[in-house]
């Protein structure tokens, strides 16, 4: 089996390419059934047991493409399983190894509750029908035989959302799925992928619609010092887009807003929590639901440039684009009014530039328009030195404890300590992705690659205040709240 994680990589975005491509051209529905041989000609298989399969796969990741699930009925989960890619993971979770000597103590056998191992031959077996998965066989082996075989899926997957069908394949519980994307790249098969909107985007812009890119504050620094957001609003412009905002602006909106309400909150005794990450909104709806009004009712800083631009033109079509697999739940949420239309990775709208033969190119760093406190929203700590910010620019003498949360463990750990009243802090900056935005499933370079370029960038912006940089704006008419 050859393949890796640049391998998966290339044929997503080469298949994002082609369909972006028939879909410029109009004929994606005549032309999407040949799709599959096209990348797959064959005979021989390049990947996987036989061309038969690889085609099969690339059909279920041309239904994700065009915003549909892989297969079978449709739902409203963004993340889901490509079937016919999930395959030869261990089904048991402890397995014995050739290490096994077969030895006379049978300490394996002896600390197993469930009668789940018996002896052989030549070595022990555990019988996955029986074993409960507690490890105990495992600890006892004093040859350390037994190896826990943990799917690369289900390991990452901080709310125990994946399970198992009875063939093996993998299954997402929608009830517990935060739709964080963690699980997406850390199979090594590419069976786990996200629903696109590349697709309406293009037919949206075709149609002579207005649509208006909002790009993320993590964007900066994601593709080198010399890509600045100037570059990103040259590029979208030529393929189409009648506009782009820079959503550090909505990080500006955000935090005006949520400083108001943490200083009520605060003078109240009441703790909060941040609501700008929707993957961590996901885990306070689905696994704290008693918490939800410790939530900041402020909305996201895309959703903040989103009302903005409706509330200037109601026909205006917004269109996020950043790293984060979760905005694309986040827009799917019919619960809040005048949120962004679609939310796109920077590998969707990069398929959509090359299928059009439009790249980035180096610009000077001459469009800003958020202060350094709403571009800093992008990372971990961000969102509470912008409150704290305005705290100061709002004349407020508040100091507030607030526990930074640095990744999906951390969030559960500050959640647990909120649910059961023990919760030190004041606050809660909740960010499930490690590093904050920047470091988002779908980022292009990694937190330690793009920071050099980011600090640079975000450097020579002018450091603004963050209520200075919103006085050309009618606060008023922007409504920040979710109710």
């Amino acid at each position: 089996m050859v393949t890796n994680d640049a391998t998966i990589l290339k044929i997503k975005h080469d298949l994002l390419r082609e369909v972006a491509k028939l879909a410029w051209e109009g004929t994606l529905e005549e032309q999407r059934d040949e799709l599959p041989y096209k990348m797959f000609p064959g005979p021989q298989a390049q990947f996987r047991c036989c061309i038969y399969k690889e085609r099969e796969i690339i059909k279920q990741r041309i239904r994700l493409a065009e915003g549909k699930c892989p297969v079978g009925m449709d739902s409203m989960n963004v993340v889901q399983v490509i079937k016919a890619a999930c395959e030869e993971c261990p089904i048991a979770s402890y397995v014995v190894t050739d290490n096994c000597r077969n030895c006379m103590g049978k300490a394996c056998q002896n600390s197993c509750n469930f009668g789940a191992i018996t002896i052989g031959d030549s070595r022990a077996h555990i019988d996955p029908g029986k074993c409960k998965e507690c490890g105990k066989c495992s600890q006892a082996c004093p040859y350390s035989a037994i190896a826990h075989l943990e799917r690369p899926c289900k390991k990452v997957c901080p709310v125990d959302a994946i399970t198992y069908d009875e063939y093996g394949i993998c299954v997402i519980d929608e009830r517990k799925c935060i739709q964080c994307g963690a699980c997406i790249h850390s199979c090594p098969f590419g069976a786990i992928g996200t629903k696109t909107f590349m697709v309406d985007v293009i037919q949206l812009i075709k149609a002579g619609k207005r649509v208006v890119a909002m790009v993320a504050p993590a964007t900066e620094g994601q593709f080198g010092p010399d890509i600045t957001m100037a570059s990103w609003k040259t590029a979208l412009k030529k393929i189409g887009f009648a506009d782009m905002v820079e959503v550090g602006l909505g990080g500006d909106l955000t935090a005006a807003a949520e400083a108001a309400e943490w200083a009520e909150a605060y003078k109240e005794g009441k703790k909060m929590t941040t609501s700008c990450c929707p993957a961590f909104v996901n885990m306070i709806k689905q696994h704290f639901p008693t918490l939800l009004d410790n939530m900041s009712t402020t909305v996201s800083p895309m959703c903040g440039v989103s009302r903005m631009l409706k509330e200037r033109d109601p026909e205006t079509i917004t269109v996020f684009i950043g790293p984060c697999i979760a905005k694309k739940s986040e827009t799917l949420d019919l619960n809040i009014t005048g949120n962004a239309d679609y939310a796109m990775t920077f590998g969707e709208i990069r398929a959509m530039m090359r299928a059009k033969g439009v790249e980035l190119e180096p610009e000077e760093n001459t469009y800003q328009e958020s202060s350094v406190f709403g571009k800093r929203f992008g990372n971990s700590g961000g969102v509470t030195a912008a409150v704290v910010q305005c705290f100061k620019e709002m004349n407020e003498d508040i100091s507030p404890n607030v526990m930074k949360c640095n990744g999906a463990a951390e969030c559960k750990k500050a959640l647990l300590l909120m649910k059961v009243g023990k919760l030190p802090a004041d606050f809660v900056e909740g960010m499930v992705c490690v590093g904050g935005c920047v470091g988002g499933p779908s980022k292009h370079k990694s937190e330690v690659e793009s920071k050099k370029a980011r600090d640079q960038l975000i450097g020579q912006a002018d450091n603004r205040q963050v209520h200075e940089n919103l006085k050309n704006l009618d606060l008023e008419q922007v409504a920040m709240h979710r109710h």
